[in-house]
């Protein structure tokens, strides 16, 4: 009964040994955020040249950035460049962009089949299909790749920023950049902080937005983030009206376009967007809010099905054969 109340002490070994190990845990994370701080991203890289990559890689190279976009296949690296230089040529007819300013610009691009060659990037952006256990993969071989201070950044339009940091071995370096189609055309940038994000790399990731002419939002990690959490169930709901027979596509789109003074009709952009990715959006929505008011329309799981994705298979709510 005596001894009752006092506090036991560890040996002095052991304290020192658990000083010792603070004082390096928060030396290492004090040098994390000043190397953040000072970070000056002058080299990205992007795994993906589909629509979404090859766009991001144009907005970097047009603003000056040397850029790097890589991708598994020869035949989507050479589509992606075409489809940049396509791109580009619009651009100087409408007179946005001058001959000289595409010069520089594709002279700023290396595309390169071997993923190894982000390793020299400040920033890497994935931007690969929608599926999370391929970009889980991606994440955990660009954080063996990358620089230990680089960052490592998603184009996911729905998927978890938490989720994808834990792969890594630097949570506090992932944030998501979600881009929209056509990157060359639309303002907006969706930076998301997942729970791991530190507020370094997020103030870097907004900065290079701005650097690149887009509008940097900051958006809390969720299923769907701001846009796509507003717009998807708007689409979704459209090919409900559609199965219901309650007006046609051309009908509904035309009644949005001249109602709610949309420039693009909800399946229009579904087409668009694609089939596919309104599909896998909402499926990530309901599974994550488990609420049955984002439950995705049958015919949307349909069309799906039959490989009637949109614009990129020239069937969808509409034909683009």
């Amino acid at each position: 009964m005596a001894g009752r109340g006092k506090k036991r002490r560890r040996p002095r070994r052991l304290r020192k040994s658990g000083k010792r190990l603070r004082r390096t845990f928060w030396r290492s994370f004090e040098t994390t955020g000043a190397a953040m701080e000072n970070l000056e991203i002058r080299k990205v890289g992007i795994v993906g040249a589909g629509v979404m990559g090859s766009g991001i890689a144009q907005a970097f190279a047009l603003a000056g950035i040397e850029t790097v976009i890589t991708d598994v296949a020869e035949s989507a690296l050479r589509r992606g460049m075409e489809t940049i230089s396509a791109s580009m040529d619009r651009m100087i007819k409408k007179e946005k962009i001058t001959p000289e300013q595409k010069t520089r610009a594709l002279a700023a691009i290396a595309a390169e089949r071997d993923v190894q060659v982000v390793a020299g990037c400040d920033l890497v952006i994935e931007a690969a299909t929608e599926d999370e256990r391929l970009k889980l993969d991606i994440f955990r071989q660009l954080d063996a790749l990358a620089r230990p201070d680089a960052i490592l950044a998603s184009n996911t339009s729905s998927l978890s920023i938490t989720r994808l940091a834990a792969a890594t071995r630097r949570p506090a370096q992932v944030i998501g950049l979600h881009f929209f189609n056509p990157v060359p055309m639309m303002a907006l940038v969706e930076i998301i902080s997942g729970l791991q994000t530190s507020a370094e790399t997020a103030a870097a990731a907004g900065r290079l937005a701005q650097r690149i002419g887009k509008t940097p939002v900051k958006v809390r990690n969720s299923p769907g983030f701001v846009v796509n959490r507003l717009l998807c169930p708007m689409i979704n709901e459209a090919v409900f009206a559609v199965a219901e027979g309650l007006a046609t596509p051309a009908e509904i789109d035309e009644a949005m376009k001249l109602g709610a003074n949309h420039p693009l009709g909800p399946l229009a952009l579904c087409d668009l967007i694609g089939l596919d990715v309104e599909l896998a959006i909402m499926q990530v929505l309901h599974e994550g809010f488990k609420d049955p008011k984002y439950r995705p329309a049958p015919l949307l799981v349909e069309m799906v099905e039959a490989g009637r994705l949109g614009r990129k298979t020239g069937q969808g709510f509409f034909s683009y054969v």
